[in-house]
């Protein structure tokens, strides 16, 4: 995985126009306002549509052989043996081979998930919280307040996001904590720019409008009226930038600027076993599989998410 590669996939997602990026991963939300009714029938479109609910059971099994690792593999992540490096897939003991340290591989993907999904959803977890909340506030309060907002967010759209992420992270240092750091200056901009534009739509919207000229406090309007209409869209936007985030931050450790050695990691796994692609070419591949299949299901699951919250695709 090279830098060239991780910053034409993240240019795929986040390169595009600004307009283009919005109608593709915000939904159309019911003209009315989101009412209990609306959330049921998404909550039923999503059950209907099987692509969706396959590659939810798929983020759930990789949970879970992550979080419950030691339920699933009684080898120690970090033991290994110089008699039992790169062995083949299906060795007894070792039924997905091992690395080339000797480390039992079915094991080191279990832990190393951990690493991989915590340096993944924390950006954009991070993102979504403060992204979310300056783009609300940009679009509701317009004037000078949204241009100030959005003017700092057009900053950072001067830099392209992988390299603003390395060049971060070489200023901070390696690490897993500050590969968050950097990965969530970098989508913050984006998540500011998505909350913005839903909620200047929101803001426009007849009983926002009516509830205003009611006498309703501009925090009651925010919480009981804007933020109902926003969050659904802003949270299916936060979902598609998962899968960015699986492989940027598994780039950022291929390139030696996120997770360190020893402990496991997908990004790191796929450096360590690069070597050995010409000796056991399907073992060095493992790692990048699971970037692969954990990037995919969460953009497919994503784009059922959006599919079932847009009233242009249900009626």
């Amino acid at each position: 995985m090279s830098a060239t590669t991780i910053k034409q996939g993240h240019d795929a997602r986040m390169s595009s126009t600004l307009q283009t990026e919005i109608a593709i991963t915000t939904p159309d939300m019911p003209v009315g306002g989101v009412t209990p009714g609306y959330w049921k029938s998404v909550a039923g479109r999503l059950l209907r549509d099987k692509v969706t609910m396959a590659v939810t059971l798929v983020i759930l099994g990789i949970l879970f052989i992550t979080l419950g690792a030691p339920l699933v593999t009684s080898y120690d992540p970090y033991a290994g043996s110089i008699m039992t490096r790169l062995k083949p897939i299906g060795t007894p003991g070792h039924w997905l081979g091992t690395d080339e340290t000797g480390r039992d591989l079915w094991t080191r993907l279990c832990y190393g998930g951990r690493m991989s999904l915590l340096a993944a959803i924390l950006p954009v977890t991070i993102a979504l919280i403060a992204g979310g909340f300056l783009g609300v506030l940009a679009g509701y309060a317009g004037g000078r307040v949204g241009t100030l907002i959005m003017r700092t967010m057009d900053v950072f759209y001067a830099f392209p996001s992988i390299l603003l992420a390395i060049a971060i992270c070489g200023l901070l240092g390696n690490g897993l904590s500050n590969s968050i750091i950097a990965l969530a200056v970098v989508f913050i901009p984006p998540m500011v720019r998505v909350s913005e534009t839903v909620t200047s739509q929101a803001r426009g919207l007849d009983f926002v409008e009516a509830a205003r000229a009611s006498g309703t406090t501009t925090l009651q309007i925010i919480r009981h009226h804007v933020l109902a209409n926003v969050l659904g869209p802003i949270l299916v936007y936060a979902t598609s930038l998962i899968s960015v985030s699986i492989i940027l931050s598994a780039g950022l450790s291929f390139l030696g600027l996120g997770v360190t050695p020893p402990q496991p990691e997908w990004g790191l796994m796929l450096n360590s076993l690069r070597q050995a692609i010409y000796v056991q070419p399907y073992v060095a591949a493992l790692p990048g599989l699971m970037i692969f299949i954990t990037s995919m299901s969460f953009n497919l699951m994503s784009d059922g998410f959006r599919s079932a919250m847009d009233v242009r695709l249900n009626k």
